[in-house]
């Protein structure tokens, strides 16, 4: 594994952790992981690929989705679907028996596609105790999920935009929406909870 070349900003894992509670690190040959926001929530894709036996494993959020053993022919794209998307993970040949390892999302290659998921997104972290809360709001649907559930409440107007309230482990969030009052800026968003503000939290990856 130590010649292998990862692109699309994935990682190289020297060891990976133990899975469902048993040492089979020694035993897995993972390449590539990504880190894929969608629908409020982030996946972890791992991909393992024996050079010798060709073998091909793709597992996410530590859960196999599928295996392919001893498959003569090292290079070439494997397809799943993650939520309603398409995805691709393409196997490309480097000079001196090394690989290349690229994720496309809908039609898009990963910076890509986690560039637009950027720009369409906000996110927001909050532990309050022992829990933790991701809150993310599409702004092109105006959908807000909480630790990747989306929630059923309507804003509220009020002076100047909508208030959205909800409540989790009786925990109150409010999350407001205004006009800034010029086109660049558009819409200010901002959540408070239990009556302080939550800092915006950036992309999702």
């Amino acid at each position: 594994m130590t010649n292998l070349v990862m692109l699309n900003n994935t990682d190289i894992l020297a060891s990976m952790p133990p899975i469902g509670g048993k040492d089979t690190a020694q035993h897995r040959e993972v390449v590539a992981r990504w880190r894929v926001p969608m629908y409020g929530k982030v996946y972890e894709i791992e991909f393992e690929h024996g050079t010798a036996s060709g073998k091909r494993v793709l597992w996410i959020d530590k859960q196999e989705i599928f295996r392919r053993d001893w498959m003569f022919k090292l290079v070439g794209e494997d397809m799943f679907k993650l939520e309603d998307k398409r995805c691709i993970i393409r196997v490309d040949p480097l000079p001196g028996f090394r690989y290349s390892y690229s994720l496309f999302v809908d039609g898009k290659s990963f910076e890509q596609f986690t560039e637009s998921q950027a720009k369409a997104l906000r996110t927001w972290e909050a532990k309050l105790g022992d829990n933790f809360y991701r809150i993310v709001l599409e702004k092109n649907t105006l959908n807000i999920y909480v630790n990747g559930k989306l929630i059923e409440e309507n804003g509220e107007f009020v002076d100047g935009g909508t208030d959205t309230t909800f409540t989790e482990d009786g925990n109150t969030f409010v999350l407001s929406a205004r006009t800034s009052g010029n086109k660049r800026d558009g819409i200010l968003h901002r959540l408070t909870v239990n009556g302080a503000d939550v800092p915006d939290s950036g992309a999702m990856t």
